[in-house]
């Protein structure tokens, strides 16, 4: 089994096929290996077009949808990016190698302390790995030029809000049901005024916390 050529093929004809364009998101998505973020009875089925269990019933998305919401964020090598619900860290890792430091928080702490693991393994050493609510997300780090939120949320928390930068960018689910939402762009044009766009309907896991699913 050829790992790299299937991701290759997943970049191809998962991504490019449907539509993800920005050169540096493909480059990524071509350079993180999937297989080292799951579970090893799972490792030749890295490359499906289909989320993945990592366990503590979560999973690691789709890799069209890791590309798409990345795509959104508009990011440059200049950012520093928030990323809530660090799961099995492999959003983490495909940030990392398009912006400038990534802020990761994860509500699970084996998770959490996994995912920290095999990120300093692989040397992506331009990620911080914390456990916390990430509803609340990461407030002495802030502001952030990007936020990007791998569950779903009943509304946009305002913490998060809060942290995004003046001319910054958060994709985040959201939805009044858990785990069906819409994917949400939202932009910060000054403080106190946001600009928001709807995009295609996503299912992530519910974001449990004080500012999310109680």
């Amino acid at each position: 089994m050829d790992l790299h050529t299937l991701r290759s093929d997943m970049v191809r004809d998962q991504l490019q096929r449907r539509g993800v364009k920005d050169p540096a998101v493909l480059a990524a998505m071509e350079q993180v290996p999937r297989e080292a973020f799951v579970p090893e009875r799972l490792r030749e089925m890295s490359y499906q077009d289909s989320p993945l269990p990592i366990g503590e019933g979560q999973t690691i998305s789709q890799p069209f949808i890791v590309a798409r919401m990345i795509e959104r964020l508009e990011l440059t090598p200049k950012d520093k990016v928030l990323e809530i619900g660090t799961g099995s860290g492999y959003g983490a890792a495909i940030l990392s190698r398009i912006a400038d430091t990534v802020y990761t928080v994860e509500r699970r702490a084996s998770l959490a302390e996994a995912a920290r693991e095999k990120l300093d393994k692989l040397g992506y050493d331009n990620i911080h790995v914390v456990v916390g609510d990430g509803s609340l997300g990461w407030p002495e780090n802030a502001p952030y030029d990007a936020i990007v939120g791998t569950a779903g949320a009943p509304k946009i928390p305002e913490p998060l809000k809060e942290q995004l930068s003046v001319g910054g960018r958060l994709v985040l689910p959201v939805g009044t049901v858990p785990e069906q939402q819409v994917l949400i762009r939202l932009r910060k044009k000054a403080e106190d005024r946001f600009e928001q766009e709807e995009m295609e309907a996503v299912r992530f896991v519910p974001l449990v916390g004080e500012a999310g699913w109680r």
